[in-house]
Order: structure tokens, then sequence, then C-alpha cells
């Protein structure tokens, strides 16, 4: 259990999921965890529209003038960023379209199964559709983020995921590596920008790995409580039927994959520590929770992510400052105690590993004995940096 501060502040880390215009709803729900008072935030994961987010809230606590309260300076700075958002419908018809295709690249015609598609057929390329690399985000960047300020030690640390396109495997760019081009890498979207170059290599949008990653989180907290602000809904009651809903539903089960496979693992070494078969103290039990918007979030179909204008982006906004307020009055005591989530109704299945009891006989190594020098260097102990 770790206790509260003595001053009555707890101390969280944000993962932030991408998902378009939807971030909005991330927006309101950082507001609200901001206005609140009685939280630090101590890292962001962030990807896509989830790491703007993330620097843009490490920007405001960064940059907060001599005297003033660095959460409110926070809360202007997301604002800012989203009011800038939703001005992109006014731009000329090409900026207007990679905009919205930017915070909402993954909506209906933009969903991963179609950008790999169209990608692959030769049917879009943005060297030639969007041949002078157009992109609306990088002055937004420069006009808003205070990258040197984010890159202080006394803000909060900062992870921003991309696909590194040669492999397919993550990158997290922090420290130092946290920049306009790692945030412009982190929300590529292949078929309308250009791959981005960092050091000779090329990045396309994190949400094909990892949306968002939860391990960095993890090494750079002694004991940490782990806070998913989810986009994507995990559930949906109906079968989709319509092509609209089945590539709704498409984009969804695509982009929530890497956090299911990450919260199951997670899981798996808390349950070896519960268990006994790890000795206390060996290895890092991290406590989850989630904010998410439920059945009101998931009203929203995956072709909003592709709307830009300023009435969708409040919406969201409201219905994330709500679902931020309800989860800190019903949660906000658990922080330090336990997790707040739960875990086998919502992320596990039959692929979930058991491993025997530490009062199981000893027996010849199965196969998931492979598991444990991974598991070791992933949830290893290190001190916080």
């Amino acid at each position: 259990m770790k206790p509260a501060n003595s001053n009555g502040r707890k101390t969280i880390s944000l993962a932030l999921q991408g998902g378009g215009s939807h971030g909005a709803f991330t927006w309101g729900v950082l507001d609200s965890l901001l206005a609140d008072g009685r939280l630090d935030v101590k890292a962001l994961s962030g990807t896509s529209a989830g790491a703007l987010n993330a620097v843009a809230l490490a920007s405001g606590l960064s940059s907060a003038a001599a005297g003033t309260d660095p959460a409110q300076a926070a809360r202007e700075c997301l604002a800012q960023v989203w009011e800038d958002i939703g001005h992109l419908g006014a731009l000329g018809e090409l900026h207007a379209r990679v905009g919205r295709a930017l915070w909402g690249g993954l909506g209906l015609d933009w969903s991963p199964s179609t950008l790999w598609t169209q990608a692959w057929s030769g049917l879009l390329s943005p060297y030639q559709a969007n041949p002078l690399d157009l992109n609306p985000l990088r002055d937004l960047l420069a006009r808003r983020i205070d990258f040197e300020g984010i890159r202080q030690a006394e803000s909060p640390r900062v992870f921003v995921s991309a696909t590194h396109v040669s492999t397919g495997k993550a990158v997290i760019f922090q420290g130092p590596q946290v920049n306009a081009d790692a945030v412009l890498a982190s929300a590529c979207l292949p078929t309308l920008f250009r791959a981005v170059e960092i050091d000779g290599q090329a990045y396309w949008d994190g949400g094909f790995s990892v949306n968002p990653a939860l391990t960095p989180l993890i090494d750079c907290s002694a004991d940490p409580d782990i806070v998913i602000v989810q986009i994507n809904p995990l559930r949906r009651q109906a079968v989709p039927r319509s092509a609209a809903e089945i590539r709704d539903r498409m984009n969804e089960l695509s982009f929530n994959a890497s956090l299911l496979t990450q919260v199951r693992t997670i899981d798996f070494v808390n349950r070896l520590l519960a268990e006994g078969t790890l000795a206390p103290g060996s290895r890092k039990l991290v406590r989850m929770h989630r904010i998410d918007g439920g059945d009101a979030m998931g009203a929203y179909s995956a072709s909003t992510k592709a709307r830009t204008d300023p009435g969708l982006i409040r919406e969201l906004f409201a219905l994330g400052q709500s679902a931020a307020q309800d989860w800190l009055r019903d949660n906000f005591a658990l922080l330090g105690q336990r997790s707040t989530i739960d875990v086998q109704r919502d992320y596990l299945d039959d692929t979930r590993l058991n491993w025997p009891k530490a009062s199981a006989p000893a027996g010849p190594p199965t196969a998931h004995s492979a598991f444990r020098p991974w598991l070791a260097r992933l949830f290893r102990l290190q001190q916080p940096r």
C-alpha cells in the first residue's frame, strides 16, 4: 500500500490512448484531474492524439510563470491546443482534408484495414496526394508546446510512442527525444503523410504497434498507480451488420489490441506476486485504473473521429470532464491501495497464462518457463529516475 503524501495528494502516471478527435474526451478527463487539486502526475505515456495531450499537459505544467498555478497553466495549454484543432475546418481544402484525417485518421475511411489496403494497392500515396507534405500539427506544436520545458527535470516524464516502419516495432521516445518530430511520428498516418524520419529511421503512427505504452510508466516509478484513459470501447453488445458498423468495430479492435496484451501481462505478474510464486519485493506490484466514457462514449461511432467541428469537440470534452469527476468520487481513496479495474471481466481471454503456485511440487520446465526471463527484464525493479 502506498500512503498519500503529507498534504493528502496522491501520485499517478497517465496512459493516454490515441483516437482522433475523440482525444477531446481525454482533454476533458485531464482538465478535471488537474482541477481536482489532489493529484500529482509523475509520468505520461501517449500515442497519436494521446501524445499531443501528453505534451500539452507537460508543457503547461513546466512553463507556468512564477507565482502561477501550474495545473491551471496546463489546463489552459490543453484548451488552446484543442481550440486550434477545432479551427482546422476553416483551412483550405487540402489543409482541411489533412487536418480531418490527422485527428480522425482512424475513422471509417481511415480504419487500419483501409489504410493498409489503400497503401499496398497504390490507390493513395502521400508523395502524390500531398507532395508538399502539409501537416497542420507541425505549426500547432510550434505555436503551443514548449518542448524545452518538457525536458526539464521538474516536468513529468513524457513517453511518446511511434511505429518503426521497417520492423513494425513500437519505439518509445523519451527525455531529449521528445520533440515535435516525435509527436509527428506518433500521429503519422501512412497514406496521408510521408513517414517521419528521425535519425535516418522512418516512423508511422504509434497506434499500429502500441496504444499507449504502459511499460515505461512501470519502469519510472517504484510503486506505480497507472490511470489509463481509454477512448476505444472494449465492448459492443450488438453484432455489427452494416459496412460502416463493421469498419468501426474493426477499428476499435485493432487499436485496443496492444493495450489488452499489456494489461494481461501486468495482471500475470500481479497474480504471481499474489500467489507467492514470486517473492514479495522481487517485482513491482502495478495498480491499474481506467477512465472511459462507458455507454455515453460508445454512442459516438469511430467515424466521428474524423470530425473536428467545435461542437463535437466540446461535447466530448464535457463527457471527459464528467467521467473523470465520477471516477475521482468513486476511486480516489483507492489510489495507492489496489487496482480499480476488473481485469478478468474486461481484459482476460483464453490466452491467459497460469503459473503453478509456490506450494506446487517442483516438476520439469513447462512452456511458461520461457516467460520467466522475459518478465524479469520487463518488470525488473529500478530506482525511479
